[in-house]
């Protein structure tokens, strides 16, 4: 190696440790998340006043203390070289089935099996699961595809292996029954497929079969009874509006209750027992009634421009495999926001999803500002390789 060239790699190794991470991004999560803590603190104050004891701080109490870690394991993971997580698919793969095996046999909550007990902390394996499947994509699509011969333009390289792993996933959640986690999954998968380069023609022959497949689980298990519940009162929740249809209505009630300005932070009627756990999947329709319209559409802009910015890091990024992780984890938060807001506007029927960064949940903000910090992490090498 020349001196020239060691001098240039000593170059880039000082300015990865000055740091150089997108900020944009940066900012925008921080923003998102700062806002989300505010709305959860609002949203959750009541059901932690009437329901543990007089605590209207016990929900933001304990979202603070993951926020705080999550912003640590996020500052570690920009820094760390997002090459080295390639050695660990196999592992995080084996893990997930395992996780997604062991929910099965949980007691349920409200009906669903979707979290793991470990004394204090409730694992949510499906939360490991969507970064799972983005790390296999990536690893795989990036091994797949070199400039002599392009693997993903056949059968058996660029559709196979990726539907198997997408209907064995799909068919443990599903279990749950985690319907919105599926389709958020499954969509992910598509997104990574297709930006993969796998041939329009197997593109859709894969579709296919996911879909029959996943047809045939719903079909033939007690999923068909939930899911034909959900459809009937998303048509109709005032069919049943003491039971059933009764977070859809509230939902919308607190929506259309906000206006344009909105009642003002804190001041939401339906948080009062009315919506549900609005601290959860509906905290969306508090943020609309304290912050109106003016409130929602601020909270979609930014997690427009959160995508677009998490897509132009893909774009910028040194190579295939990097660019993949940013284009599927970027998806997912895009995909799983624009899912909550359509659910509890009832513009989908009810799947149970959370809003990135609103919701209350550990586990899934810890994955989240994680999966940040590899985002930040691929646009640090980007900008080293542009200088």
């Amino acid at each position: 190696m020349t001196a020239a060239g060691s001098r240039q790699r000593l170059q880039k190794k000082k300015q990865l440790l000055r740091g150089g991470f997108d900020l944009p991004l940066f900012v925008l999560v921080m923003i998102i998340l700062m806002l989300g803590l505010v709305m959860m603190f609002s949203a959750s104050y009541a059901d932690g006043y009437y329901n543990h004891h007089g605590d209207g701080f016990y929900y933001i109490k304990r979202q603070g203390l993951w926020a705080a870690l999550g912003l640590v394991v996020m500052y570690i993971m920009a820094r760390v070289d997002y090459h080295r997580l390639r050695k660990f698919v196999l592992p995080v793969m084996a893990v997930t089935y395992l996780l997604l095996g062991v929910v099965l046999f949980t007691h349920p909550i409200n009906g669903v099996r979707r979290w793991i007990d470990v004394g204090p902390i409730n694992i949510q394996p499906s939360e490991i699961a969507k970064f799972a499947v983005v790390l296999l994509f990536a690893h795989l699509i990036a091994k797949f595809s070199n400039k002599r011969r392009n693997k993903m333009q056949t059968f058996k390289y660029g559709v196979a292996p990726f539907v198997l792993v997408l209907a064995s996933v799909a068919a443990l959640m599903i279990k749950e029954p985690h319907l919105s986690g599926t389709i958020l999954i499954l969509g992910i998968g598509c997104v990574m497929m297709f930006v993969g380069g796998t041939r329009i023609r197997w593109f859709v022959v894969g579709l296919s079969l996911a879909g029959a497949a996943l047809l045939g689980m719903v079909l033939f298990t007690k999923v068909i009874v939930y899911a034909k519940n959900r459809l009937v009162y998303w048509l109709d929740p005032f069919k049943d509006p003491q039971h059933h249809g009764w977070q859809t209505i509230q939902s919308l009630y607190a929506i259309g209750s906000g206006g344009i300005m909105g009642l003002g932070l804190g001041n939401s009627r339906q948080k009062y027992l009315y919506v549900s756990e609005p601290q959860n999947d509906f905290v969306f329709p508090i943020l609309c009634e304290e912050l109106g319209l003016v409130g929602a559409v601020l909270v979609i802009v930014l997690f427009a421009l959160l995508v677009w910015r998490g897509y132009v890091i893909a774009m910028r990024a040194p190579d295939r495999f990097g660019a993949l992780m940013a284009v599927g984890l970027t998806t997912q938060v895009g995909l799983q926001a624009i899912l909550n807001i359509a659910v509890t506007t009832n513009t989908i029927p009810n799947t149970g999803i959370s809003l990135p960064f609103f919701s209350y949940g550990g586990s899934s903000l810890l994955m989240l500002l994680f999966q940040m910090g590899v985002i930040l992490s691929i646009s640090r090498y980007s900008s080293i390789e542009q200088t």
